[in-house]
């Protein structure tokens, strides 16, 4: 087959499939965004980066910006079939971004499958989870289906779609669930595994070793929606408990997801000034974003892993802590049950409780008597479940070759 993958931060949540693909005999092309600089598996092409739009409405601007990458999108693939004759069997996009919108205009006999991560919805998921920092009004939830409209219009357009998590699947209202195959991205196990030798040398020359009484927590951005707040504010008595303890914190100070705060300034520094002394900062690292060995080697040496998240879109690093048979404390939260039972591969505690979820990290620091069985059957959750070559990959070749031509 002629396989087209458009994303605009190309290859996205393909890095694995595209080059797969490939490597069975057909032909892969990828279309993305002119300033993705990422290093990309497959001959790729570019359409050009869309300038902000402005509309009298705020209901109106994330439309009428999705539909304009989508333009754009479309006028790279005109050039594609005009210029040099390209026409796709299949065209596997992400619907995030608006660049599915109008491609089977340009194509219309190629079949059209999307990557459907999540839909916005206006009750029981993020929208008015957290009252400090969100309203949960009228405008809030008309915002959210405002920002909704090219999502389902790239599903309802799509011939069928992908999800990486059951939750993730049944955000999307049942009358398009039917469209939606749940296929996990996969986590390359034998690179992701336990690793008794990991070590991570911090900013000040500080190393840390596998066995150390660490605490890991890792976010892209430090924002509310991973539960930073939440966090920040279990950590004076962890320390208080725990004097040999070390915190180490990856992730960028801006947001990802929401909003940053009324006042200004980030969410890291908010916290630090709410904290003030309560915090002993000797022993909290904030290292910013990390090349990915020195990710790797934090999750593989940490005692505990620290994972929180609104009901929302679930994070690779919870996979992949729990892939280096990681102990994890996580929030009690519908995303993050789908792979940890209480107990049985993890702890959970609620979002919102500070002093459960600060007895919860003392206890892993400390020396949970139950620690190996956890790890163990955490690593065996992604096993038997989220490896990449064993389930991920080959369901999804599979998946993708059955929109194949006929005849």
């Amino acid at each position: 087959m002629k396989i087209l993958f458009v994303h605009q931060n190309f290859p996205g949540q393909f890095p694995h499939l595209a080059p797969a693909l490939a490597a069975r005999g057909h032909q892969v092309l990828a279309l993305t965004d002119e300033k993705n600089q990422r290093p990309s598996p497959v001959p790729t092409l570019r359409y050009k980066t869309p300038e902000p739009v402005e509309t009298s409405s705020a209901f109106g601007r994330s439309y009428a910006g999705h539909a304009e990458r989508g333009y754009l999108a479309a006028r790279g693939a005109r050039a594609m079939r005009d210029r040099h004759g390209f026409t796709p069997d299949l065209i596997i996009g992400h619907t995030g971004w608006g660049e599915t919108l109008f491609l089977q205009e340009i194509w219309a006999k190629a079949k059209l499958l999307v990557y459907a991560e999540l839909l916005y919805r206006t009750r029981g998921h993020d929208v008015g989870f957290d009252p400090e920092f969100q309203a949960d009004n009228d405008e809030s939830r008309m915002m959210a289906l405002a920002r909704s409209a090219h999502l389902i219009q790239g599903i309802v357009q799509a011939d069928a779609a992908i999800s990486p998590t059951r939750y993730q699947a049944d955000s999307f209202p049942p009358a398009l669930r039917g469209k939606i195959t749940v296929i996990h991205d996969g986590i390359d196990t034998a690179r992701v595994r336990p690793n008794p030798a990991a070590s991570l040398t911090l900013p000040g020359g500080q190393v840390l070793r596998a066995g150390d009484e660490v605490l890991s927590y890792v976010s892209r951005s430090l924002e509310p929606y991973r539960g930073f707040h939440i966090f920040m504010r279990a950590l004076p008595d962890v320390l208080a408990a725990r004097p040999q303890a070390q915190v180490v914190v990856v992730g960028a100070e801006g947001v990802s997801y929401g909003s940053a705060p009324r006042e200004g300034g980030s969410w890291k520094a908010r916290m630090l000034a709410e904290l003030g002394d309560r915090l002993d900062l000797s022993r909290v690292h904030f290292l910013g974003r990390v090349p990915y060995p020195d990710y790797l080697s934090l999750i593989q040496l940490a005692r505990v892993h620290c994972y929180l998240t609104y009901p929302f879109v679930l994070s690779w690093s919870l996979t992949e802590a729990l892939a280096a048979g990681g102990y994890v404390v996580a929030s009690d939260t519908e995303p993050v049950r789908e792979l940890i039972r209480d107990g049985d591969n993890g702890r959970l505690v609620p979002f919102f409780d500070i002093p459960a979820l600060s007895a919860a990290l003392i206890q892993g620091l400390e020396g949970d008597p139950e620690a190996d069985r956890l790890r163990a059957a955490a690593r065996q959750t992604i096993l038997d479940g989220y490896d990449l070559h064993r389930h991920s990959l080959p369901r999804q070749i599979a998946w993708v070759e059955s929109f194949a031509p006929m005849g």
